[in-house]
């Protein structure tokens, strides 16, 4: 059953449309504000999220461009805003899709089954991804280096499949470990370097003369560019 988080200040207009969606067969979340919607979709394993831009201490916004740094969840914004330029500026921010207040509720239920194949197809295509001898199945959640396969803790399986979904990107230990941890990180860095190193280890066993993780001091982590 796909979740869905509904972030929207206005409890009448919440509880339409966890109502409607819940009817619609979804398993539905509510949050009032930016703040508890923030930290429900970092606590929260969501396959969509309708957010409302206007928020009481943490703006819609605000939220959407935090969420794109570590997820791809599709994200509908529901907001009185009509305006060309604000949904265009939404868009390219990392929105999906875009609903004018006041809505038709079977629009909206129409909207969130259309961006949930979508979300869910690319997922699909791309649930094996490769990096050098590397092959990742988010599936099955199996990781092969060199033919063999790697037994990884749950932390160390997240940390390879941020770093392959994100080819050539440098992470900070900041944002990996709000990435993989979905937690404030508050400058203790012994968790991730600890993961690091034993997953360094494993991948040097299975494969002695490959490189995989690049150190980039000052900055963080990625995967050495092929």
């Amino acid at each position: 059953m796909d979740r869905i988080l509904i972030i929207e200040d206005s409890k009448d207009v919440n509880l339409m449309l966890a109502e409607t969606l819940n009817c619609a067969g979804y398993n539905v979340k509510s949050a009032y504000t930016g703040i508890d919607g923030m930290n429900e979709v970092r606590k929260g394993d969501y396959d969509l999220i309708i957010l409302d831009i206007m928020l009481p201490y943490k703006s819609g916004d605000e939220i959407l461009k935090e969420l794109r740094t570590f997820s791809d969840v599709p994200v509908i914004i529901i907001s009185a805003k009509d305006m060309v330029s604000t949904k265009i500026d939404l868009l390219k921010l990392g929105a999906d899709d875009y609903i004018t207040k006041p809505f038709d509720l079977g629009e909206v239920t129409a909207r969130v089954a259309s961006n949930l194949r979508r979300f869910h197809k690319q997922e699909k295509i791309n649930s094996v991804l490769k990096y050098k001898d590397m092959l990742l199945d988010s599936n099955t959640k199996q990781i092969t280096v060199n033919g063999k396969e790697l037994d990884l803790t749950a932390k160390e399986y997240l940390i390879l499949e941020l770093l392959m979904q994100n080819l050539g990107k440098v992470f900070s230990k900041a944002n990996m470990y709000e990435s993989i941890w979905k937690e404030e990180y508050l400058g203790d860095d012994n968790a991730i370097k600890t993961h690091m190193s034993n997953l360094r280890n494993k991948l040097k066993k299975a494969n002695p003369n490959g490189e995989y993780i690049e150190t980039v001091w000052g900055l963080g982590y990625r995967l050495y560019k092929e």
